[in-house]
């Protein structure tokens, strides 16, 4: 089985919940949700078609401070990544992994628009 087919099993065996709506993305930066007790930072990059929106752990695990959505969004060695506006370190948009400092990273979520609608892949 391809690694695609595995992705949209388990995709397909997820309960997607409405986050947001079109209106409140912001291209090429982030927004901020509310879920299941944690902030949210939610990514929007459209000139990715094939995965235009990421949602990744709001918390710099660095600082301790809310502030991951409001990173700067960028690309190193061909990876997505967002720079803490704290104290800069970057975290890969798709697995959450700190490229400075590999003990830390962040929690992400499965997440898609569906529609006029952002939604959140829980389990």
């Amino acid at each position: 089985m391809s690694q695609s087919n595995v992705v949209r099993i388990a995709q397909e065996s997820l309960q997607w919940r409405a986050l947001c709506s079109r209106e409140d993305l912001v291209p090429n930066s982030g927004v901020v949700a509310w879920h299941a007790g944690s902030q949210v930072a939610l990514l929007y990059l459209p000139e990715h078609e094939d995965k235009p929106l990421y949602a990744i752990d709001n918390r710099d695990p660095k600082s301790g401070a809310n502030v991951i959505g409001r990173g700067l969004l960028g690309s190193i060695k061909g990876d997505l990544v967002i720079a803490s506006p704290m104290y800069m370190q970057h975290f890969r948009l798709e697995d959450g992994h700190c490229l400075e400092y590999p003990e830390h990273s962040l929690r992400v979520w499965p997440v898609r628009r569906h529609g006029d609608v952002g939604e959140i892949g829980e389990d």
